[in-house]
């Protein structure tokens, strides 16, 4: 079964919003855990709009699934990353000031930088994974970079869905096939929902986990948040 990780940076964008405790990111963490999803995501930013620096250090500890924690590798997120020991941390090649990551790496031109970090990243045991578009020659690249897997970037899936999801989905079942030919895991995310992701899922050949905050959100102000990760999983089955 592919794993459900839920990305929690909503729930921390809410309580900034406000300021104070509430809604608690870690009470959450655990209750999103409990109620069946098997890793939680988080992205720090420098800035701290949603996740600080403080949240990662505090989830840790308590959480009892995967914890998975995306980011720009600039020296603070390494030196993080590295104080925490994560199971597995996910590099994004969005500088900092960026709204959302709109775009995988450019694994050609920037292979050495990545070979770097990542280095550094499982000499200390941690599992890496890489932020890519499913451009078959760049994820060949990206098997260079010593990376365990890559995270396919599904915003442009997500987009075309509703016009055609089985076009769609065809340039990340190409991209599938060529990370399972070169020896890399395979993870997901970026706009993935209740409507399109059953169909990810049953086309995208070694699947291994979704990473989904945005939408699970949104849906657990409809339906809560223990029908809403019970629905996700749902459609991971």
């Amino acid at each position: 079964m592919t794993k459900l990780s839920v990305n929690i940076n909503k729930i921390a964008t809410l309580r900034n919003a406000r300021g104070g405790d509430r809604p608690n990111v870690l009470k959450f963490a655990l209750d999103i855990e409990r109620f069946g999803a098997q890793g939680i995501t988080v992205h720090p930013r420098p800035d701290e709009r949603h996740i600080r620096y403080a949240d990662v250090r505090e989830l840790k500890p308590r959480l009892s699934t995967e914890f998975n924690i995306e980011g720009y590798p600039n020296a603070s997120f390494i030196d993080l990353v590295l104080e925490v020991m994560p199971a597995q941390v996910t590099l994004v090649p969005d500088p900092p000031g960026v709204l959302t990551s709109n775009a995988g790496w450019d694994a050609r031109e920037r292979k050495a930088e990545l070979k770097r970090v990542i280095a550094r990243f499982k000499e200390a045991g941690i599992r890496t994974s890489i932020f890519m578009g499913t451009d078959i020659e760049q994820i060949a690249h990206a098997a260079d970079t010593g990376t365990d897997r890559i995270e396919l970037y599904t915003g442009p899936y997500a987009e075309q869905y509703a016009d055609d999801h089985e076009a769609a989905v065809i340039p990340f079942v190409r991209a599938a096939e060529k990370a399972a030919e070169v020896g890399l895991g395979l993870n997901a995310g970026h706009d993935l929902d209740l409507e399109n992701l059953a169909w990810f899922k049953a086309q995208v050949p070694g699947l291994l986990e979704v990473s989904i905050g945005h939408a699970l959100v949104c849906d657990a102000l409809l339906f809560g948040m223990e029908n809403t990760v019970q629905l996700y999983l749902r459609e991971l089955r």
